[in-house]
This record gives C-alpha cells, structure tokens and sequence, in this order.
C-alpha cells in the first residue's frame, strides 16, 4: 500500500495543499471548521507527514525513541533511566517524546527519526497497528500484546495480578469488597479489572457499584473522590471491609481521605494497591500491595529492541509475573 501524499488529503478535503499543510502544522489562520475538517481527512486516510526527509536516507541514526503521552508519576522516570542505561550500554541514543496526537507521533516514526520505537502511550490503538507495521522499524510496546516480525511486548500479568487480589481479599473473610479502577483505556487498568472481577465471578460474590470508583491511577484525584464521598454519601451507602486499588498511588490516596475522615485502616477498612512504589514501604501504614518489576519491564523492553536490531530477531511476547506483598494495611 503506498503512502498517501498531502495532495492526496487536499483532493479529498476540497481544499488547498497550502490549507492542508496550515492544518497540520498549526498555523492559526483556519477557522476551527476547517481545520477540524482536515485533520479528520488527514486522520482517515492515515496521513504521516515527513518531518525530515533527509533521514529517510541514512541507514541509522543510532537513536530509540520512547514514544509515551506523559512523564507523570515516578513509575516514568524510573522507566526512561533503566531503557537508557541499555540504550547507553549499546551506543544507542534514547529520545522520549511526549506525544500527545497520532500524527505527530506517526510522523516521528516514519521520519526516520529512529531505528526502534518503545510505545506507552494510550494514542496507540488497534487502528494504528497496520500503519505502524509498514513503518518497517522494530517495535516494543509496554501497553499492547502485539507480536509480529517487528512488533514485540513486554507488558505485567496484570490480569493475574486482578485476579490473585480479588482472591486474597476475599480470603480475610469478607464478601464487602470496594475496588478503585484506573485509567479506562489503559491495557493495566483494564487487565487488573478483568482479572479482579473474573475471580468474583467464580466466587458468586457480586461488586457492589456503590463501591467502585473510578480513581485514575492518580493519588490526589482518588483522594478527593473519596472525600466527596464520605462527605456526601458514606452515610447512606456505607463502606466496604476491603478495598483494591488498581495502583499504589490511588491506594495511598484512598487511606489518606479515609484517615480524613476518622476512618482507621486496617482496623475499620484495608486497602490494597498494586505495583509495589518505594512510598509503599514507608507509608503509614505500610502499604499490602502486589509487586511489579518496572525497572525488569525496562530492562527486557531495551534489551529486546538492541536484539530486534542488531540481529533481526523477530517480536516476541514476554509477560512479567506479579506477587503479593503483604503489609500492614490489611493485617488486623
């Protein structure tokens, strides 16, 4: 399939490759009608501008790019510095952009801006799995279980880590069991969930939805979503004996409104997170949580790359496993 040119989107736009080329590059003299409309033509026919041309014609550039759509968190930072050291140990550069559109990050791709590409961005779906194959670069995604003869994946057992959460809770003697889920679209957030409610499936116990919440994977929005409910509906609707939170950060987040509010864990509630951060040791109480192994998810995702590149090795799946770590806030 060839690639498809700006007068191409032009032609099917009914516009201008000038106006085209003003949509795609930001310039502010369209009105938002128009360049929505372009973008839209440019989206579905899977445009890829090329950012520099002249890369298409070096055979390397030494370089692996992390593509991601935010540095939040310290699960990022811990990420970027262990895929460099790898890249670092084999004289490759690591480029992280942050992109936040398709086509941007369509473009750095196929710009030839560098030999492999790490994916964890959401941005990155099914629809994009083709384009990104004709892209003819290796590939390691942190969020997909996509394999090919350039497309790997490292990515946690997190269904599994759902799964034996649901499991452990349910085993202190309780059926109450509240769950804070994490970013809807994420590939984690979504396995932990499937995995969480596929055990109480099998167990007949039933999620109560005044129980559910919707925490993001962020501490300080899962804190304030507990404290509007407590404030507001704890009253009528009570709370559960045990809570999962699909991450460290929303578990911490869930005690400290709990704490707020008079409410003491693990006599009154337990809470359980996920991912096993260093706070999660040190916090009062200590976190109970289930241990990944971020920096073994960067090592293999750099690793893998330097060997899809250097010797041609095909994609492969690797799923890391998941343990619980068993703290105070569950005990008592």
């Amino acid at each position: 399939m060839k690639r498809v040119t700006i007068k191409e989107v032009a032609k099917e736009a009914g516009v201008s490759i000038s106006t085209v080329s003003n949509a795609l590059n930001g310039v502010d003299v369209l009105t938002p009608e128009t360049k929505a409309h372009v973008l839209e033509v440019a989206e579905r026919l899977h445009y890829v501008p090329n950012l520099n041309g002249r890369n298409l014609k070096m055979k390397e550039t030494k370089t692996i790019g992390l593509f991601v759509d935010t540095m939040g968190g310290s699960y990022y930072g811990e990420l970027v510095d262990t895929i460099y050291s790898v890249c670092d140990k084999y004289g490759y550069e690591l480029h992280v952009f942050i992109a936040k559109n398709t086509m941007s990050l369509m473009a750095n791709v196929y710009g030839k801006r560098v030999d492999g590409a790490i994916f964890l961005n959401e941005l990155v779906t099914e629809t994009h799995r083709d384009t990104l194959q004709k892209a003819g670069i290796p590939m390691v995604f942190l969020n997909r279980e996509w394999v090919s003869d350039k497309m790997s994946s490292v990515v946690f057992d997190s269904y599994q880590a759902g799964y034996d959460a649901a499991k452990y809770l349910l085993s202190l003697g309780t059926d109450k069991i509240g769950f804070v889920s994490g970013t809807a679209v994420a590939y984690d957030a979504m396995e932990r969930n499937r995995g969480f409610m596929a055990y109480l499936g099998e167990t007949g116990v039933s999620l109560n939805p005044n129980w559910k919440w919707y925490g993001q994977f962020h501490r300080n929005k899962t804190r304030a979503l507990f404290d509007k409910y407590m404030t507001e509906e704890y009253a009528s609707k009570g709370l559960p004996d045990v809570i999962f939170a699909a991450n460290d950060d929303s578990a911490i987040g869930c005690i400290e409104a709990l704490q707020k509010h008079g409410i003491k864990v693990p006599e009154q509630v337990k809470v359980m997170g996920c991912d096993d951060r260093e706070l999660s040791k040190w916090f009062v109480p200590k976190l109970t949580t289930i241990r990944t192994s971020m920096r073994k998810q960067g090592e293999l995702a750099g690793e893998i790359m330097i060997q899809m590149l250097k010797d041609g090795s095909e994609g492969q799946l690797m799923k890391l496993p998941c343990t619980i770590v068993e703290r105070e806030s569950t005990k008592g």
